[in-house]
Protein backbone atom coordinates (compact mmCIF):
# COMPACT_ATOMS: atom_id res chain seq x y z
CA UNK A 1 0.00 0.00 0.00
CA UNK A 2 2.86 1.96 0.20
CA UNK A 3 2.81 2.95 -3.21
CA UNK A 4 -1.20 3.78 -3.41
CA UNK A 5 -1.63 6.65 -5.81
CA UNK A 6 -3.43 9.57 -3.93
CA UNK A 7 -5.44 9.80 -7.44
CA UNK A 8 -7.58 6.72 -6.14
CA UNK A 9 -9.10 9.02 -3.33
CA UNK A 10 -12.35 9.97 -5.49
CA UNK A 11 -14.61 10.06 -2.40
CA UNK A 12 -15.49 12.31 0.22
CA UNK A 13 -16.56 10.89 3.64
CA UNK A 14 -17.04 13.14 6.76
CA UNK A 15 -15.83 11.55 9.81
CA UNK A 16 -17.96 12.05 12.63
CA UNK A 17 -17.29 12.13 16.34
CA UNK A 18 -19.57 11.49 19.16
CA UNK A 19 -21.23 14.39 21.31
CA UNK A 20 -22.68 13.43 24.63
CA UNK A 21 -25.27 15.31 26.39
CA UNK A 22 -26.92 15.47 29.35
CA UNK A 23 -30.42 14.44 29.87
CA UNK A 24 -31.29 15.57 32.75
CA UNK A 25 -31.95 12.23 34.29
CA UNK A 26 -28.46 11.19 34.90
CA UNK A 27 -28.61 9.83 31.51
CA UNK A 28 -27.12 10.86 28.19
CA UNK A 29 -28.28 11.32 24.88
CA UNK A 30 -25.37 10.91 22.18
CA UNK A 31 -25.15 12.98 18.93
CA UNK A 32 -22.80 13.26 16.10
CA UNK A 33 -20.94 16.45 15.47
CA UNK A 34 -18.57 16.09 11.62
CA UNK A 35 -14.68 16.28 12.47
CA UNK A 36 -13.95 16.41 8.93
CA UNK A 37 -14.63 16.01 5.44
CA UNK A 38 -11.63 13.82 3.58
CA UNK A 39 -10.57 12.29 0.50
CA UNK A 40 -10.84 8.31 0.77
CA UNK A 41 -10.92 5.26 -1.58
CA UNK A 42 -14.25 3.32 -0.59
CA UNK A 43 -13.67 -0.57 -0.98
CA UNK A 44 -16.76 -2.35 -0.64
CA UNK A 45 -16.93 -6.30 0.20
CA UNK A 46 -19.88 -9.03 -0.42
CA UNK A 47 -21.79 -8.39 2.74
CA UNK A 48 -23.16 -11.18 4.94
CA UNK A 49 -25.72 -11.73 6.89
CA UNK A 50 -25.61 -12.35 10.76
CA UNK A 51 -28.00 -14.38 13.18
CA UNK A 52 -29.31 -11.67 15.46
CA UNK A 53 -31.61 -13.09 17.81
CA UNK A 54 -34.67 -13.63 16.58
CA UNK A 55 -34.13 -12.07 12.93
CA UNK A 56 -31.42 -11.94 10.36
CA UNK A 57 -28.98 -8.61 10.25
CA UNK A 58 -27.55 -7.83 6.75
CA UNK A 59 -23.89 -6.41 7.60
CA UNK A 60 -22.30 -4.70 5.15
CA UNK A 61 -18.29 -4.32 5.02
CA UNK A 62 -15.83 -1.56 3.57
CA UNK A 63 -12.38 -0.79 3.63
CA UNK A 64 -12.16 3.26 3.61
CA UNK A 65 -8.96 4.35 3.10
CA UNK A 66 -7.67 7.64 3.73
CA UNK A 67 -4.46 10.17 4.04
CA UNK A 68 -2.91 9.32 7.64
CA UNK A 69 -4.62 10.99 10.93
CA UNK A 70 -3.92 9.65 14.33
CA UNK A 71 -7.29 11.26 15.39
CA UNK A 72 -9.95 8.74 13.94
CA UNK A 73 -10.82 6.54 16.61
CA UNK A 74 -13.23 3.04 16.89
CA UNK A 75 -15.79 5.66 18.78
CA UNK A 76 -16.48 7.37 15.65
CA UNK A 77 -18.53 7.11 12.49
CA UNK A 78 -18.05 7.77 9.03
CA UNK A 79 -20.79 9.19 6.78
CA UNK A 80 -20.31 8.61 3.13
CA UNK A 81 -23.52 9.10 0.66
CA UNK A 82 -25.99 9.59 2.87
CA UNK A 83 -24.93 5.73 4.88
CA UNK A 84 -23.59 5.11 8.35
CA UNK A 85 -20.15 3.22 8.74
CA UNK A 86 -19.37 2.39 12.03
CA UNK A 87 -15.54 1.89 12.65
CA UNK A 88 -14.57 -1.30 13.72
CA UNK A 89 -10.53 -0.88 13.45
CA UNK A 90 -8.07 0.97 11.74
CA UNK A 91 -4.42 0.32 10.97
CA UNK A 92 -1.78 2.02 9.36
CA UNK A 93 -1.15 -0.46 6.54
CA UNK A 94 2.41 0.17 5.11
CA UNK A 95 3.57 1.84 8.33
CA UNK A 96 4.85 5.00 7.52
CA UNK A 97 1.98 7.03 8.40
CA UNK A 98 1.11 8.38 4.82
CA UNK A 99 -2.44 5.79 4.68
CA UNK A 100 -4.78 5.07 7.22
CA UNK A 101 -7.36 2.03 6.25
CA UNK A 102 -10.23 2.15 8.22
CA UNK A 103 -12.20 -0.83 8.63
CA UNK A 104 -16.34 -0.22 8.96
CA UNK A 105 -19.48 -2.12 8.49
CA UNK A 106 -22.73 0.00 6.94
CA UNK A 107 -25.70 0.38 9.58
CA UNK A 108 -28.87 -1.79 7.89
Amino acid sequence: MSGRDPGRLRERVTIETPVRTADGAGGASVGWSALATVRAEVISFKGTTLAATEREEAREPYRVVIRYRDDVTAEMRLRWRGRVLDISGRHDPDGHGRWLAIECEARP
